[in-house]
């Protein structure tokens, strides 16, 4: 999988005069809404995560490769991407149409309802990210996105909060619809969940700097995450891998501090710290629990 692509490896790749600031819109976080067709559609998107949101109305044929799954997209198509899962687009069709506007996690949550985006519907791990409207949701779908246009190239001080309403218009046209449920998935549901589960664990690494601490550490935090119960989610896993959700767990931390260790310069405090372990005694344990020395002695071999 290719590295996460970030803002500014989207508008080095496009040379786009509508462009706002990457730190934020006057204290709104990133927002910004363009025409499919102002880009150049290459043949096919490579299969990476991005670290923005994205929805984006397809006028024009693909394949669409999310997470575990394919779909085929013979239809106008409304699409909600997010950081959480990696995607590519590989299209079938020359005209490749339509809209997309793309926003940070900190402009949505600078709206009035400060909505949290993993809890989305849209967005939420496991969901459902593809819609197919009829041809009277095309038509609203397109006013949205034309209004976002209009409202970008005007003056009014309070366009971003324009933006929210119209963000949240596209989730309501969205989920007045049915999603399409063509994919083609993995052989059975446990390995699709467990599956996501490695994805969803596999994104909180690397540790870029201590004050980046490891958000998710237990089977109850990844259930959560991932809208099962977590005795499901411990079924499925164990199921397909043959380990616990908790074992996997453990092994990619010890892997990740075993990696910190060796490659920074961080104490040993910070390192349990950014790994989740409120005290050094704590992360001491677990590592000598797990590799039968201490980080230390690790540290010094």
């Amino acid at each position: 999988m290719n590295k996460t692509q970030t803002l500014e490896d989207f508008y080095a790749g496009h040379a786009v005069a509508n462009k706002p600031s990457l730190n934020g819109n006057n204290g709104y976080g990133h927002f910004n809404v363009y025409r499919r067709e102002e880009f150049m559609c290459k043949s096919c998107v490579p299969y990476s995560r991005r670290d923005f949101y994205k929805i984006t109305f397809i006028e024009g044929t693909g394949v669409l490769h999310y997470a575990d799954k394919s779909l085929e997209l013979n239809n106008n198509t409304l699409l909600f991407s997010n950081p959480n899962v990696p995607y590519s687009w590989e299209i079938t069709s020359e005209k490749q149409t339509g809209y997309f506007c793309l926003f940070t996690e900190d402009f949505f949550k600078s709206g009035s309802r400060h909505d949290n985006l993993s809890d989305n519907p849209m967005y939420r791990i496991g969901g459902h990210p593809v819609f197919f409207p009829d041809e009277a949701q095309q038509k609203n779908i397109c006013f949205i996105f034309e209004k976002m246009l209009e409202e970008m190239e005007s003056e009014y001080t309070y366009k971003y909060d324009l933006m929210h309403n119209y963000i949240n218009l596209l989730m309501h046209e969205a989920m007045k619809m049915r999603p399409a449920e063509t994919f083609v998935a993995h052989s059975n549901a446990s390995s699709r969940i467990a599956n996501l589960f490695i994805e969803l664990m596999e994104r909180q690494f690397p540790i870029d700097t201590p004050a980046n601490t490891l958000k998710l550490k237990t089977a109850k935090d990844y259930a959560s995450r991932l809208s099962v119960h977590v005795n499901h989610l411990n079924r499925a896993v164990k199921e397909i891998t043959g380990k616990t959700t908790t074992e996997h767990v453990a092994e990619r931390i010890v892997n990740e501090a075993k990696a910190l260790l060796i490659h920074t310069d961080w104490n040993i405090s910070e390192i349990g710290y950014a790994l989740g372990f409120e005290y050094p005694s704590y992360f001491n344990n677990f590592f000598k629990k797990q590799t039968n020395v201490t980080p230390r002695a690790f540290r010094s071999e």
